[in-house]
């Protein structure tokens, strides 16, 4: 139960995040929190393939914030067609 906390609370400041740092490409507080934990989930591998550790709170949301970005212009991209 703490996990799914942690990972609702790490999604939600994560997608907020990346919500503020691409204007115009979020799509509200839900889904922007749905992309958030996605975010981490793409983010921690990415991070992973590169050999970069995520061993603590702030490492999870930076990478997860740079995830969530990375999702929201995959999604724009198709999104603009």
């Amino acid at each position: 139960m703490g996990d799914l906390i942690y990972t609702l609370i790490t999604g939600a400041v994560t997608g907020w995040l990346a919500g503020q740092l691409i204007r115009g490409r979020g799509f509200g507080i839900l889904w922007n929190i749905l992309i958030g934990i996605a975010g981490a989930v793409i983010g921690g591998w990415v991070f992973s393939l590169t050999g970069l550790a995520v061993t603590n709170w702030i490492g999870t949301v930076i990478s997860g914030v740079l995830g969530a970005i990375l999702l929201l212009w995959i999604i724009s991209l198709f999104r603009s067609r």
